[in-house]
């Protein structure tokens, strides 16, 4: 979810090593680049470290348990985010508002970042006005492909994850410099890692524990300071239901994606 490039996707896999290194759970770092649904990652029952989008989390579809959420280094010490609603870097669009009656993108209808935090921001204006958007165009699944779509005159504006961004500047300026954020959406709760759910919880136990000490010594400071994040904290999972009801909220107004 969060391998901007083949370096962070290293990054990762050596934050994963230390963590089994430090819990003593052994972990196999498997791959399952898009256009591979995270559907099916998030079905196996083998899973002990796995990213998954606060809303599909939250709606119970899935049989995982939470272990830990990432705290970017970006914000205020708490595992949040948003949704940044970016445009190409020349273009014409300087509000949100003139962006209305063009293009938008979004990424898969089960991603917060990507499709709900999206129809959440703007279905006040969709009430008041009805179609906000000349076309909308998905699911194009990944960030990376929202910011290939603009780059490539394809939309107009499309959503960025907040997180994903922060890599994005750290790891690829320049096409960060190619992009322009226009407004952003409300923070909620950051996708987290989770378990499957038959994972014993003494294990759980000890892969939590290596995460929310991650910070506390000079190698797991450098691991996180290359992945932009300040640490890992507990999950509340009662704190990802808003996800759930500002999507039940876009759907009852028959706000079903984003346009």
């Amino acid at each position: 979810m969060y391998a901007v490039d083949a370096a962070t996707a290293a990054v990762w896999s050596a934050l994963f090593a230390r963590v089994a290194a430090l819990s003593g759970v052994p972990l196999e770092v498997i791959a399952h680049a898009a256009p591979a649904p995270l559907e099916g990652l998030w079905r196996r029952d083998d899973l002990g470290l796995a990213f998954i989008c606060g809303y599909p989390f939250a709606s119970g579809g899935f049989r995982v348990q939470p272990v830990a959420a990432p705290v970017p280094a970006s914000g205020d010490g708490r595992p949040l985010y948003a949704s940044h609603l970016v445009v190409r870097a020349d273009s014409a669009i300087a509000t949100l508002q003139d962006s209305f009656g063009r293009r938008i993108g979004w990424t898969v209808a089960h991603s917060q970042s990507g499709f709900n935090a999206i129809r959440t921001h703007l279905l006040a204006r969709w009430q008041a006005r009805g179609p906000l958007y000349a076309e909308s165009t998905g699911p194009l699944l990944t960030p990376r492909r929202v910011i290939e779509a603009l780059l490539a005159d394809e939309i107009d504006i499309g959503p960025l994850d907040s997180y994903f961004h922060d890599l994005l500047l750290a790891t690829e300026p320049q096409t960060a410099a190619g992009l322009r954020i226009v407004e952003t959406t409300a923070r909620r709760p950051m996708p987290l890692l989770v378990a499957s759910d038959g994972v014993g919880e003494a294990i759980v136990a000890r892969l939590r524990a290596a995460l929310l000490t991650a910070h506390q010594d000079d190698e797991g400071r450098a691991i996180l300071a290359r992945l932009r994040l300040s640490g890992f904290a507990a999950v509340e999972p009662a704190a990802y239901r808003v996800l759930v009801e500002e999507a039940d909220a876009a759907d009852r107004a028959g706000y079903l994606q984003p346009g």
